[in-house]
């Protein structure tokens, strides 16, 4: 008997625990669990340091026999794919970035990114921002490193945007120390080589597309007017 797991680009560790329990699979916290051990001797190309697998654990539909869903089972099998799929990708690509810090950017760009054709835009302003040292400023980094999920009726306060956490990428420079995410091939293709930019800015619409902006003063009148129409929506 075979069972069949679909995994949605841009899922965390947590949100992949919680549907393996809702499934009947095993419990998330036996989930949590392995997915904090880094199998280092089956998988030696796992970068160092790490605390979690999050990012390396590959999203996708998994057929399986019934008996070897297991947590340890379930780990591995994206693993694996990991290593047959995104692996090879990096290894041919001559990025700049470790391999750590490739999926980490592209976490980010899966979590920003709504509509496809704007992927390598996205990865390119933050590639840029980060090639001139000036903070992310990526909401979903705030949000993993809070545990929430903001949404258009409740958008982070200015006080969690405030909040010191190693993944505030507000208040701190460069890439969070891991992952955010589990990033599907497109995010991890857009982030291997971003493009050069002209943009140092972008918000998103309430649509999913985004306006990007050279200069803070372009941005700033983009977010008021992306402002004044959801007032205009909700008087």
């Amino acid at each position: 008997l075979q069972t069949a797991f679909t995994i949605p680009e841009g899922w965390t560790r947590e949100q992949m625990a919680a549907a393996f329990e809702e499934r009947g699979a095993f419990s998330a916290q036996a989930f949590l669990a392995v997915t904090q051990e880094i199998p280092r001797d089956r998988f030696p190309w796992l970068p160092q340091e790490l605390p979690h697998l999050e990012g390396f654990l590959y999203p996708d539909t998994y057929l399986l026999p019934a008996e070897a869903v297991t947590p340890e089972g379930m780990r591995n099998l994206m693993l694996q794919r990991f290593e047959a799929i995104a692996l090879p990708i990096y290894q041919q690509g001559n990025s700049e970035f470790s391999l750590l810090e490739w999926v980490t950017l592209a976490s980010i760009v899966e979590r920003e990114a709504v509509i496809p054709e704007e992927r390598s835009e996205i990865a390119a302003v933050f590639n840029r921002r980060l090639a001139e040292d000036i903070p992310l400023g990526a909401d979903p980094t705030v949000e993993y490193g809070l545990g929430v999920t903001q949404t258009p009726e409740q958008p982070l306060t200015l006080a969690q945007v405030n909040t010191p956490s190693p993944y505030n990428t507000y208040i701190n420079a460069g890439l969070p120390p891991t992952a955010i995410a589990n990033p599907g091939l497109p995010s991890l293709e857009a982030s291997l080589n971003p493009p050069p930019t002209e943009y140092l800015y972008f918000v998103a619409r309430y649509d999913g597309t985004h306006v990007f902006s050279r200069t803070l003063a372009e941005h700033e009148a983009a977010q008021g007017r992306i402002r004044d129409a959801i007032d205009g929506l909700n008087p």
